[in-house]
């Protein structure tokens, strides 16, 4: 049923972005922003880690919960460090995943050739 709930939890969070971008005139880049910071603010007020319990990887995947991750290391860091952790938390928490995602897609940038459309 964990596998069931994250499915459905991730699909609606999809969903929910790929609705604004045909309804709206927001560029991409724009909305995945906008869902980094959405997460940020609902780890703000504490509200990620109960839907994370609930929701499993359904939550924790998608970029709602990488503004969560940022949002963890900045209240880690600032906790430790006064407010030089504000600028040092959010980079020490997503380093692993956005280095990932850079080597990754300069892996697949070798193997693939990429196309202009026309």
């Amino acid at each position: 049923m964990d596998y069931v709930i994250a499915f459905c939890v991730g699909g609606i969070i999809c969903a929910l972005a790929q609705i604004l971008l045909e309804k709206t005139k927001m560029m991409p880049g724009r909305i995945m922003v906008l869902i980094v910071c959405l997460g940020a603010v609902i780890s703000a007020f504490g509200w990620y880690e109960p839907f994370m319990d609930f929701a499993g990887a359904g939550a924790s995947v998608p970029l709602l919960g990488y503004g969560n991750i940022l949002m963890k290391g900045v209240k880690d860091a600032v906790d430790q460090d006064g407010f030089i952790g504000l600028f040092k938390g959010g980079f020490t928490n997503g380093a692993v995943g956005c280095s990932a995602a850079l080597i990754f897609a300069y892996l697949a940038s070798l193997v693939f050739q990429s196309k202009m459309k026309k």
